[in-house]
């Protein structure tokens, strides 16, 4: 399936997402969509998935590093399902272990020299890069030799 592609990673205060390409091959960080309480902003959310022309979602599980669910996990899990409901699209969940930290290093050795940066734009870019970690992982697996480019 080809079309764009959203990506999102939860947090308590914010919602880190990345967008595809058309073609489905690349994944680019997107804005952080701010969250108060423990609602989620439902009309920012789809209007960014209308504005990209989604035609799928892909969330972070933020499943324990020993494979079991946590609380964290399960709202994940009820985000996707309500997800899906009110877009009308498919949404998949993917295995987001260790993204937050991948995207730390990632801007720290890609940004060495602004290591005194405001910390709440810091944490903006490690969810961004985050979102766009996890969407990469899952378009990658789309492709990968032996799964047929099935979804999952």
């Amino acid at each position: 399936m080809t079309g764009r592609f959203v990506g999102f990673d939860l947090g308590e205060r914010r919602i880190g997402v990345a967008v595809s390409d058309p073609s489905a091959t690349i994944a680019e960080g997107r804005e952080t969509i701010e969250r108060s309480g423990e609602s989620f902003p439902w009309r920012a959310i789809l209007a960014l998935l209308e504005e990209a022309d989604a035609v799928g979602a892909v969330v972070g599980d933020p499943i324990h590093l020993n494979g079991s669910v946590g609380e964290r996990a399960r709202e994940a899990r009820d985000f996707a399902r309500e997800l899906e409901r009110r877009a009308g699209i498919p949404v998949v969940l993917q295995d987001e272990r260790l993204t937050t930290v991948e995207a730390q290093r990632i801007l720290i050795e890609t940004r060495p020299g602004r290591t005194k940066r405001k910390r709440a734009r810091r944490v903006e870019d490690v969810d961004r890069v985050a979102a766009t970690i996890l969407l990469q992982a899952w378009l990658d697996g789309r492709s990968a030799p032996g799964t047929g480019g099935e979804e999952r």
